[in-house]
């Protein structure tokens, strides 16, 4: 049976040289992580992992370099700083293995801080809106230290954890991080617009967070039979699911439950998520097994980009060779897409960046990640039009994504690309 602690008490199991785990997204046990940095002056070469995480991460502070060094396994806006200060690593995985490592021992683990509902009747807690690795993490970590909060949603899956596996509870009552929605822009419209169109009735839908997944979600109140099988979502799906439109009769996997490893929105969606059986939140190495993914029929993977060059090859975690985010799921659900019986593997994004350069680029930025490769991409989708890559020779691919490029630089990227071109010859 785990006991009540304060944090300060539970936090003492962390000892110098220790790999602490940190239970990811909306979930972050942001009490517990602020007690493991006030200790900064009695710990030395402490690694704090994690996917990305919300709030504040005292712990990343480059002034506790001695003690806290951050490893992010998808790196979030609260830590990105840290690749550059020297004080953070980033260590490239698909979200589908990321249990693995810690399965394996690939990657050991002292300590897992997690986020949970308090005990039910029979001592089992909730990891609620966040299961993603946290499920290896608690079975494979020698302590596990929990942040227990009434208002924490209960939900169905893998993440329910009996108290008798928990070493100290800490009692909290805060509210999660809630995600708050610009308003859709005419650009993003037109993209959503783009993507609604390729989506047909009976699709199973894997889309992210965003204006843009909102834009498309929007469109769609007139299919019928849609599923959902993501490794997140947000608001934008609430009223398709109350509405019937989302029922997951076809799902290829869990068939009348929509499968996520972890979310983030408003307090509506957790509200939405309390207690309720359609949602079936599970581990991501079965939520993001491109295995499971392709049994979806007509299954449409939705994932955005940095920059895509014009020959199809895809950077959505770094901006030249400065780490930005990371690889996450997307090859995951691009491949299990490609894959599905009338599967359509989708990458979306703005023609140009906030400062007017393009994203449809003759070739990527030197040291850019490539995270779906030229072969693996079927459609790309900017406001002005879908370039359809499948199948197509490097050169109709040029002339495809260049149709789609803003055009003011339509000309610009053609012109570099057959340069570039000529004088590798």
């Amino acid at each position: 049976m785990g006991k009540y602690v304060t944090a300060e008490e539970a936090l003492k199991c962390v000892k110098s040289g220790d790999r602490v785990y940190v239970q990811a997204a909306a979930a972050t046990p942001n009490i517990l992580t602020k007690a493991l940095s006030d200790r900064a002056s009695e710990l030395r070469n402490v690694e704090v992992c994690h996917l990305h995480t919300e709030g504040e991460a005292p712990y990343a502070d480059p002034k506790l370099a001695d003690s806290f060094h951050v490893n992010s396994f998808f790196i979030g806006k609260n830590v990105r700083h840290t690749i550059q200060a020297g004080n953070g690593s980033y260590t490239p995985v698909f979200l589908s293995e990321l249990p693995i490592l810690f399965k394996r021992n690939v990657v050991n683990l002292d300590v897992a801080l997690i986020h949970v509902s308090p005990p039910d009747t029979h001592g089992y807690c909730s990891l609620g809106v966040s299961v993603e690795a946290s499920v290896a993490a608690i079975k494979n970590a020698k302590y596990v230290v929990a942040q227990v909060n009434p208002q924490m949603p209960r939900t169905f899956g893998d993440g329910l954890i009996h108290v008798s596996n928990i070493d100290f509870l800490v009692e909290v009552d805060v509210p999660l991080y809630r995600q708050s929605f610009a308003e859709i822009s005419p650009v993003e419209e037109k993209i959503g617009s783009y993507i609604a169109s390729l989506i047909e009735d009976e699709s199973t839908l894997q889309m992210g967070i965003g204006s843009i997944p909102n834009a498309a979600l929007s469109k769609l109140k007139n299919h019928k039979n849609l599923g959902l099988h993501t490794e997140m979502f947000s608001d934008g799906v609430i009223d398709l699911i109350e509405s019937g439109v989302i029922n997951c009769s076809h799902n290829g996997v869990a068939k009348g439950r929509a499968l996520a490893t972890f979310l983030i929105g408003s307090q509506r969606l957790y509200d939405f998520v309390n207690d309720n059986p359609f949602i079936e939140m599970k581990e991501s190495s079965f939520v993001n097994d491109t295995v499971r993914i392709r049994t979806n029929n007509k299954m449409v993977a939705i994932n955005s980009a940095i920059e895509v060059d014009v020959t199809g090859q895809v950077c959505a975690d770094s901006i030249g060779a400065k780490m930005y985010s990371g690889v996450g799921g997307q090859m995951d659900f691009i491949r299990g897409a490609a894959l599905s019986p009338n599967g359509k593997a989708i990458i979306a994004l703005p023609s140009v960046t906030k400062y007017g350069d393009s994203r449809i680029v003759p070739f990527l930025k030197k040291g850019a990640g490539v995270v779906t490769t030229r072969a693996h991409v079927h459609y790309v989708i900017t406001e002005n039009g879908i370039a359809d890559l499948y199948g197509k020779t490097i050169k109709q691919r040029v002339a495809a994504l260049v149709q789609i490029a803003h055009p003011d630089h339509q000309e610009s990227v053609d012109k570099s690309y057959y340069e570039m071109i000529s004088r590798s010859v």
